[in-house]
């Protein structure tokens, strides 16, 4: 008689294969909540942005690292999963005041569309990437984090010098980074670095949310059509 074993290495690329697997259909769960929240967003009035957009800005930051404590803090029980979709609806919400913008124009609406599929072609492509090599891209952990740090930093400081050529240069930068961060991301799961799925969400999440945004951006200013 024959007894199947299962090796400590099949346990492992089953083990990551399941992580892989529920990190994505999470990742598509918390799209439902972004898009309420938009659509909230959409409808809201941003006067007090308008007026105060350093304050804003912070209070936004502050908020959103708040939520993902949480996430972090909760990660092991369901109430993260609910953590995880909370956050995601703030961050939908977030949304709001640059979909107004690009919605203002001409072909706002087509621009949304573009910066939509543009995510999801840079995702989905270096996330088969990342899959299919398996290779370890946790050597680009320590710049990402450096670059996002310096990210932050220009972001607010544009805000005092409203240099339009700084504000394109940061969201270029910033695509190329958040790109990077999913080969880094989706590596850490493959190979076993990363095994909650629900802080694998949230990263992935967080690379689409800021790929999205910035092309977004940058789509505004090189294809808007104003009236």
């Amino acid at each position: 008689m024959e007894y199947q074993t299962t090796t400590p290495v099949s346990t492992v690329v089953i083990g990551t294969n399941k992580v892989l697997r529920n990190t994505y259909m999470m990742l598509a769960l918390t799209m439902i909540p972004t898009v309420i929240g938009a659509f909230i967003g959409m409808s809201t009035n941003f006067s007090f942005m308008a007026q105060h957009p350093v304050v804003f800005s912070l209070l936004m930051f502050a908020v959103m690292m708040g939520l993902m404590f949480g996430v972090s803090a909760l990660r092991n029980s369901v109430w993260g999963i609910v953590a995880l979709l909370g956050f995601t609806l703030v961050a939908g919400f977030f949304l709001g005041p640059i979909l107004q913008v690009a919605l203002h124009l001409k072909n706002g609406a087509q621009l949304v569309g573009m910066a939509a599929g543009g995510t999801g072609i840079i995702f989905g492509s270096l996330a088969t990437l990342a899959t299919v090599t398996k290779r370890d891209f946790s050597f680009m952990g320590k710049f990402l984090f450096i670059g996002v740090i310096l990210l932050i930093i220009a972001s607010f400081a544009n805000m005092f010098f409203q240099i339009p050529a700084l504000a394109l240069t940061i969201s270029a930068i910033a695509v190329l980074i958040f790109s990077a961060y999913i080969l880094f991301d989706i590596g850490q799961i493959v190979n076993g670095g990363e095994t909650n799925y629900v802080m694998a969400t949230m990263s992935l999440y967080l690379d689409i949310y800021n790929i999205f945004i910035n092309l977004l951006n940058l789509l505004m200013a090189f294809s808007g059509e104003r009236d």
